[in-house]
């Protein structure tokens, strides 16, 4: 099942690169701001992965430490086909280190193209949550680029400065989209039942997949709107705005003040995430977006996340870059940036490459 491809603010300029020849071409650093207490029952491991999902990675420090699968918490996930590093915490209540030998342990669970290193760890009187960490640090190289250098250094200096749309990475639908598809048919039934909506624990995690899919494919939907009437990164009639760096929103008349505070992306406008409650927008964003949600594709879509239950939210529509840098090497690019939690690289690169040839 596919959709329409999401409009760009501008026409990119690097014309074609390759994308994830190795695993190191696409690093992605967690950035933890914690203060370990040094007690506690939950050991925290910062840990390097390549080839491996999170979900896999927390199964088998689950069966490391001989402990369950939830008493295993991680903040987000991460790329399977990239070299992350992030953080993982393990519940031992008897504050006892596993007996196994880490890197004994892993190797009969290694698949050709697989590493999973343990770096560090610390002891710490709290478990970690989804979303604990603020930001992601990335280090991105794209090989054989086509296109003007002078053109791709100039719109690299821009969007740097000014932010992209904030789109859901295409890796959130799954390949070819197939995670749309299973949304569809998960909540075709559902809609057909007279029965609330009550899932069995083990299909928990899978319809939630479902639901963060159909929510993001609406959501870029809504972005794109506004991208193709060029006012994803300006304030219009009704809009309401997040601070940025924060999950605080609020609504507000469009004044001079709140026209500088867009620019200075101290604030972005926002599109919601569809669930259950009323629409926050007002005026001509309202307008906007009703139109987008009484498409008829959607309908579905919209019925089985009200089913379901899911609750109403706002994303910017901006994404704001972070220390932004890069580098040539021959027709090799290497970008270095951060970007805040909950938000994609592959949609800074999607507004400066046209076609991304990815090899793995």
């Amino acid at each position: 099942m596919t959709y329409p491809a999401p409009h760009r603010p501008f026409a990119p300029a690097i014309i074609s690169a390759d994308f994830k020849t190795y695993p190191a071409d696409f690093i992605v650093k967690e950035l933890m701001d914690v203060d370990f207490s040094g007690q506690g029952e939950h050991l925290w491991v910062h840990v390097c992965k390549v080839g491996m999902n999170t979900a896999f990675v927390a199964k088998l420090l689950a069966n490391w430490a001989n402990i369950c699968i939830r008493d295993v918490g991680y903040s987000g996930l991460k790329d399977r086909h990239a070299q992350t590093y992030q953080w993982f915490s393990l519940r031992l209540p008897k504050r006892g280190l596993p007996t196994t030998d880490f890197d004994e342990f892993i190797k009969e669970y290694l698949k050709e193209g697989e590493c999973l290193t343990l770096i560090a760890h610390h002891w710490h009187d709290k478990k970690l949550h989804r979303g604990t960490h603020k930001a992601n640090a990335f280090t991105i190289t794209l090989r054989q680029v086509t296109g003007e250098v002078s053109a791709i250094n100039a719109q690299l200096a821009h969007v740097g400065q000014m932010g992209v749309p904030n789109y859901v990475g295409k890796q959130r639908f799954g390949h070819d989209g197939d995670n749309i598809h299973q949304a569809k048919v998960f909540f075709e039934k559902i809609c057909s039942s007279g029965k609330p909506y009550k899932p069995f624990k083990k299909d928990t995690d899978k319809h939630s997949l479902y639901v963060s899919s159909a929510r993001s494919m609406i959501f870029n939907a809504l972005v794109s709107k506004r991208v193709q009437l060029g006012c994803w990164d300006k304030a219009i009639s009704g809009d309401v705005f997040n601070l940025d760096g924060t999950g605080s929103i609020f609504c507000a008349d469009i004044d001079d003040e709140i026209i500088r505070r867009v620019a200075e992306q101290d604030i972005h406008p926002t599109a919601p995430l569809f669930g259950v409650g009323e629409l926050k927008n007002s005026d001509e964003s309202l307008r906007i977006y009703q139109s987008v949600l009484a498409q008829d594709e959607f309908e579905i879509f919209k019925n089985g996340l009200l089913k379901v239950g899911v609750k109403l939210t706002q994303r910017p529509l901006r994404l704001r870059i972070y220390h932004l840098d890069w580098q040539w090497s021959d027709n090799n690019l290497t970008l270095h940036f951060e970007l805040p939690t909950g938000s994609f690289a592959t949609s800074v690169l999607f507004a400066v490459c046209e076609h991304l040839i990815q090899n793995r």
